[in-house]
């Protein structure tokens, strides 16, 4: 009856979304605990058919299984029912399989608005946030003017909430920001016809995965984003607005650290970042760009290309340490076929000394030269393999040295976007 967690180890993008879809066969339960509809997992089914999701749990693309987006989460509710009914509109039924935390916190049109204009008016100093408002309505949560699915359930609580907050809102849009205000009268007959049609969906998660625990179901929990974006431990203030790491799904979720049994890390087998922010290992070269072209390096939720670069092991080992890995599951394989070597940074240099630990000090980090291990590469194509044995000679030299370097087992290799196209070392649930 294990509860295995699935969490982002590099700067996000590491292809969780199709490791959560291959674990959920086995799963009982798939629940997301935090981030927004700023995330965006991909998965490839078999027959060539690609779903982006946004805010359902990956989980959905199986039938019977009941998929909890958490307290953690912050949702937009246009946003998520247009992804109700984009999946709906091909097959999948999430009528009687989603479930909505009473306590998840809602995005407001102003929370969006802030964060548009908020990125603006920083100009080069921009952080680079997908502008969908994730930022300001996790601000409002921690400052209590926060509104939460609950709320939604009574208009009046909703035209409460709104006037609470629209004064204070409207004169920073227009006196800080120089933007137009929010109407509240359109905010709330919107957001009442919203929650009328997620009402079915809302309730007490919270109840719903410990009972699940207690009954010895499989359970999958599922993050986003990843390790280096986490509010607390990532590269601030280049970073996401909630804890990304394995610990975020305990308050996320509201289930106890002692009902956690796994914790599979999802490894990229190079290094992306999206936006702004050091990034040691980055390649600002054709070899940069040709990762980018051939792994499809562009945002699931913006299109924005993805930085590419060498796999960073120093960020790596700070990952494993805080978020207590008890397995890899690398991605994106196959993407290196072609290349005549690869290179893991095992340390960097900073001021003519030879770092091992990953810096705290962002302005350190930003002057950090890495030093790396170079392998030889395979020049074979590894995509669709699905057995470990199968791989060629030093691919497997390249994963084996990637466990002795972290010290922690790689137990599932993707090598393409498929849901076939994946190696089982070690059973998960």
């Amino acid at each position: 009856m294990p509860t295995l967690l699935i969490v982002g180890t590099q700067w996000g993008d590491e292809g969780k979304g199709k490791i959560v879809d291959c674990l959920t066969l086995k799963a009982d339960i798939v629940a997301r605990y935090q981030g927004g509809n700023n995330a965006g997992h991909t998965v490839v089914i078999n027959n060539d058919e690609k779903y982006i999701l946004h805010l359902i749990p990956s989980g959905i693309l199986h039938k019977g299984k009941k998929c909890i987006i958490g307290n953690g989460v912050v949702i937009d509710p246009k946003s998520l029912l247009d992804e109700i009914e984009g999946l709906e509109k091909r097959g999948v039924d999430v009528s009687k399989n989603l479930f909505i935390s009473k306590n998840a916190h809602i995005i407001m049109p102003y929370h969006v608005a802030i964060d548009k204009a908020s990125e603006m008016k920083k100009g080069d100093k921009k952080i680079g946030t997908t502008g969908r408002g994730i930022g300001p309505s996790y601000s409002d949560k921690i400052a209590r003017y926060g509104i939460r699915a609950v709320d939604l359930l009574s208009e009046q609580t909703i035209r409460t909430s709104v006037n609470h907050s629209i004064d204070r809102i409207n004169f920073l849009l227009e006196k800080y920001y120089s933007v137009s205000p929010i109407d509240p009268e359109k905010t709330i007959a919107d957001y009442s016809s919203y929650a009328e049609r997620l009402k079915p969906f809302i309730t007490d998660t919270v109840k719903m995965i410990n009972n699940a625990y207690d009954k010895g179901l499989n359970i999958l929990l599922e993050g986003a984003q990843g390790t280096l974006l986490d509010i607390d431990h990532g590269t601030y203030p280049f970073v996401t607005s909630s804890n990304t790491i394995s610990g975020g799904a305990c308050t996320g979720l509201g289930l106890p650290p002692k009902k956690i049994d796994n914790i599979l890390g999802v490894v990229k087998a190079y290094t992306t970042r999206v936006g702004g922010g050091p990034f040691p290992t980055e390649l600002k070269d054709d070899l940069g760009r040709f990762i980018q072209q051939k792994g499809g390096e562009y945002g699931a939720t913006t299109g924005r290309p993805r930085r590419c670069g060498w796999l960073d092991a120093v960020a790596l080992k700070y990952s494993c340490m805080i978020n207590g890995l008890t397995g890899i599951a690398l991605t994106k394989l196959d993407i290196l076929d072609e290349l005549d070597n690869v290179k893991i940074a095992v340390g960097y240099k900073y001021n003519g000394k030879t770092i091992d630990d990953f810096p705290h000090e962002i302005e350190i980090l930003w002057g950090c030269e890495p030093v790396y291990e170079t392998f030889d590469g395979w020049k074979v194509d590894t995509s669709g393999i699905n057995n470990f044995d199968d791989l060629p000679t030093n691919a497997k030299k390249y994963i084996k040295a990637i466990e002795e370097i972290l010290g922690i087992q790689v137990m599932m290799v993707s090598t393409g976007q498929k849901r076939n196209q994946i190696i089982q070392i070690a059973e998960q649930f």
